[in-house]
């Protein structure tokens, strides 16, 4: 229904409706625009486009993504902890976080592009660890963090100007994928094992370029996993398990990743102290 204008006192007409009326706000500034069923490919696009331009600002080329579980504690978290027994897999991510950022091309000097970044998802867990090794190495970080309905915060260690949270878990997938030189997986559950097949079926479909994958314990790995029965019955390719390799420690999964392709981009003549 059409309401007709107020008379101001000095009997000028008001347009204070006209102001307050939603469909006068500028359509950035329109939530109730921007939220609705209508707009999800335009808030997808949006998702899109602001990691991209964060990632392009801060010259990240490509990167070395972590995933594993939220649940495995710090050592300084582990006493009294009913996961405690798996806090050695916090270390190790946290070595491996470190060792990556140091070797292969994180801290490429201002103005250069960044090679191997490491990019979790963002969370507590091997997550916070595999940032910590980084940020313990003076170098970038990315957090890929998604909203939940027990609400994820991002941990402290992740770059704060590269510390995203998705809605779609889709396009945080794509951003996990498009800049990847290789994958390391710690033990994890159903999430770390989402993202896994992920990978991997993208590799197996030849939808994604060869990279890198190493799953850290081999123990946890070989009882979780039975990979040999999925080749024995014919369900992948035999030539498919050799997609990934098992390790134990960073040391022996990085030379693994530099065999199987993966570049090191420290520059030439420098040498990055590891002490």
């Amino acid at each position: 229904m059409h309401h007709p204008p107020e008379e101001k006192e000095q009997g000028m007409v008001s347009n204070a409706a006209q102001m307050a009326s939603p469909s006068y706000r500028l359509a950035v500034e329109d939530p109730d625009f921007l939220l609705r069923d209508e707009m999800r490919a335009m808030r997808f696009a949006m998702e899109y486009e602001k990691a991209e331009l964060a990632l392009r600002d801060w010259g990240v080329r490509s990167t070395v993504v972590v995933f594993g579980s939220a649940r495995i504690p710090a050592p300084e978290e582990a006493a009294g902890h009913p996961r405690r027994h798996l806090a050695p897999w916090y270390e190790r991510a946290r070595e491996f976080g470190r060792l990556v950022s140091l070797r292969g091309g994180a801290l490429a000097p201002q103005g250069r592009l960044r090679d191997n970044v490491i990019a979790t998802g963002g969370g507590p867990g091997i997550m916070a660890a595999a940032n910590r090794g980084a940020a313990e190495a003076g170098a970038p970080s990315i957090g890929f963090n998604i909203t939940l309905p027990r609400e994820q915060e991002p941990n402290p260690w992740s770059t704060p100007e590269l510390t995203f949270r998705f809605h779609y878990f889709a396009m945080r997938k794509m951003h996990f994928a498009m800049r990847a030189n290789a994958l390391a997986v710690f033990p994890g559950g159903f999430g770390t094992f989402d993202e896994l097949f992920e990978i991997l079926t993208l590799l197996q479909t030849r939808k994604a370029p060869p990279v890198g994958v190493v799953l850290f314990g081999r123990d946890y790995w070989r009882e979780v996993m039975n990979f040999e029965a999925l080749a024995r019955h014919g369900m992948v390719d035999p030539a498919d398990l050799a997609l990934f390799g098992l390790v134990d420690e960073p040391e022996e999964a990085w030379a693994w990743l530099l065999d199987h392709g993966l570049e090191a981009h420290t520059p030439a003549g420098e040498r990055v102290e590891e002490g």
